[in-house]
């Protein structure tokens, strides 16, 4: 058990707009205060908007931001990305492999009736369906790069930056191992911009987000000015 006598990073959960975060700026004050008594080391974000990324690191540098970024989940390249760069902030992708989508043909056949995913855009029967031509791409891919798809997605997103660490969720130790493989595969510009140009995001049938959850996407995401 590690005894620590603070925590590494306090991360802001994603942001609601017009509940929690009418008072983000007394929430970033007191997790500043927090940083300055030496019982957090970093400050973190999750889902926020550009706006509400500058106004949080004029009150306290922001150290990551936890973003969905992956092949089929792009939105946040064209101004989020560049500005955490601009401004020094880490990226964290979660569902890098596009929650599961890439992980085997197993999901893009059938959902499991007890899956959580049965309530996701993307992987309802008719969404799914139009989507499969996607995977079918990605393993074609895979094989050139002798590699699975998993590891395809998780390289795909392990070359966006030095700054990007992607988080892919596990159960299985021999998952790990593979997730961790990934690694070991190399793309150059050209594989990089083949990939791209098969898997596009514009070609995806289904919203990124849980249809309950969609009110805490970034692009909702900004927090009321003073």
């Amino acid at each position: 058990m590690l005894t620590l006598h603070y925590s590494s990073v306090m991360e802001e959960t994603p942001v609601i707009p017009r509940v929690r975060l009418r008072t983000q700026g007394l929430e970033m004050g007191e997790l500043k205060k927090l940083v300055e008594e030496g019982k957090v080391k970093y400050i973190g974000l999750s889902e926020a908007s550009p706006d509400t990324i500058r106004r949080a690191h004029a009150v306290h540098p922001i150290s990551v931001v936890q973003m969905e970024w992956s092949l089929w989940a792009r939105d946040i390249e064209p101004e989020i990305v560049p500005l955490c760069r601009e401004l020094g902030i880490g990226i964290v992708p979660y569902s890098p492999i596009g929650r599961g989508f890439f992980g085997g043909r197993g999901v893009t056949e059938q959902v499991s009736s007890e899956s959580n995913l049965k309530g996701h855009p993307r992987f309802s029967a008719e969404n799914l369906q139009k989507n499969k031509h996607l995977y079918l791409k990605m393993e074609e891919l895979a094989k050139k790069h002798q590699c699975s798809t998993t590891q395809l997605a998780l390289a795909w997103v392990l070359h966006r930056g030095d700054d990007v660490v992607p988080i892919p969720g596990t159960t299985k130790i021999k998952n790990l191992e593979s997730n961790i493989d990934s690694l070991k595969v190399e793309l150059t510009e050209d594989d990089l911009k083949e990939i791209n140009n098969q898997i596009r995001e514009e070609h995806v049938a289904g919203g990124r987000s849980y249809t309950s959850f969609a009110h805490a996407n970034w692009n909702y995401a900004d927090t009321p000015k003073k």
